[in-house]
């Protein structure tokens, strides 16, 4: 890969935001004007460097706001032109961490929710609303 590219690559990557994306922050200020609290961006139980976007620690819950090119939208997700196969490898490995971590907080007793980038923050937030109210029970 030449150099310049490389340099420009690895520039723009490193300002991609990890958390308070815009969708996460329109879901988080929803749940917080029903009367939610929650923790934001902790790292998930038993699973090393591994985070959830919302965490209801109280009934087990998190929420994850999944953007469509990290983790491979079937409607929205892309694929860039150069160095496609290395990205596809890449976007595959997402993927499968993200089914790994689903059932790895299955296993230790934990409800997940995981919601596109692109989905409604009022109807993320009736789905989150109804699957805490449900394990308040």
């Amino acid at each position: 890969m030449d150099e310049d590219v490389s340099e420009a690559v690895t520039s723009r990557m490193s300002r991609q935001r990890r958390r308070d994306t815009e969708p996460e922050i329109r879901v988080r200020r929803e749940l917080h004007r029903r009367g939610f609290r929650f923790r934001v961006d902790q790292p998930l139980p038993g699973m090393v460097r591994r985070r959830g976007d919302i965490l209801f620690t109280r009934v087990r819950l998190v929420v994850m706001i999944d953007g469509c090119f990290w983790h491979a939208c079937p409607h929205h997700g892309t694929l860039p032109a150069t160095r496609r196969e290395w990205w596809q490898n890449k976007l595959a490995k997402n993927v499968e961490r993200d089914r790994d971590t689903d059932a790895r907080l299955a296993e230790a007793g934990w409800a997940v929710l995981r919601f596109w980038e692109h989905d409604p923050s009022g109807r993320v937030a009736d789905v989150i609303e109804a699957k805490y109210k449900e394990l308040l029970r």
